[in-house]
């Protein structure tokens, strides 16, 4: 737990008073970004905006779903409190900032995502079955957008990527837990958000100990 706990907080925290609060660029975007479009869609007008410019669902065409995806992260999830999850939104995107930089942090956020719009097209098209994995051609009506499966997604990658089995035990055991109490369409995006976040963190990690390999390599021959 020590180790989780330098290795998720303590060291982040020390890149934030080293690096001071524009460290926390992406975080306060993020947040900003939510409560903007939170707001304008109050409005019957405003909502319209939103829709058209980040309203995913699964039945629109591909280009158009991947056009709309990265707004998409910044428009509440109507079914949501949106004030509930702009803590772990902050929290989520600052401890990954910290720790990961600027760059992989997007990254992941967005790939978390977008595996899950993409992986529910391949469940729609498989159809109801296959083990309950297919689903109906109806889901492909609900409005699916929120930051929740970015926010899963940079949990997972700092969780794996950090080595913190209590975190990702938190962060993907909630996730198994919230689909079989609540088997909806959010339910399934946050397990595959779990999952790719897994597989890039893993491949972060091989990536990292085949670099540290060639340097040994490469400074026994320079010996």
């Amino acid at each position: 737990m020590r180790g989780e706990w330098y290795g998720i907080v303590v060291d982040p925290l020390r890149q934030l008073r080293r690096r001071g609060p524009a460290a926390l660029l992406l975080a306060f975007v993020a947040c900003a970004g939510v409560i903007f479009f939170h707001a304008i869609a109050q409005h019957p007008t405003g909502g319209t905006v939103v829709r058209i410019l980040g309203g995913v669902q699964g039945d629109l065409p591909l280009w158009l779903a991947l056009l709309r995806t990265p707004v998409s992260l910044y428009v509440p999830a109507l079914d949501l409190p949106v004030w509930a999850g702009i803590t772990q939104l902050f929290l989520a995107f600052a401890l990954a900032e910290l720790a990961l930089g600027r760059r992989r942090t997007l990254l992941i956020a967005y790939a978390s995502t977008l595996a899950g719009t993409l992986t529910v097209r391949v469940m729609m098209a498989m159809g109801p079955g296959w083990w309950g994995l297919g689903l109906p051609p109806e889901i492909g009506q609900v409005l699916d957008t929120g930051p929740s499966a970015a926010v899963v997604g940079l949990f997972t990658y700092l969780s794996v990527v950090r080595r913190a089995p209590i975190v990702f035990t938190l962060t993907g055991g909630s996730m198994v837990f919230e689909s079989i109490a609540k088997p909806n369409l959010a339910g399934r995006e946050h397990l595959i958000a779990v999952a790719a976040a897994v597989v890039l963190g893993l491949l972060q990690e091989r990536g990292r100990r085949r670099r540290r390999t060639a340097t040994k390599v490469r400074d026994t021959a320079s010996a």
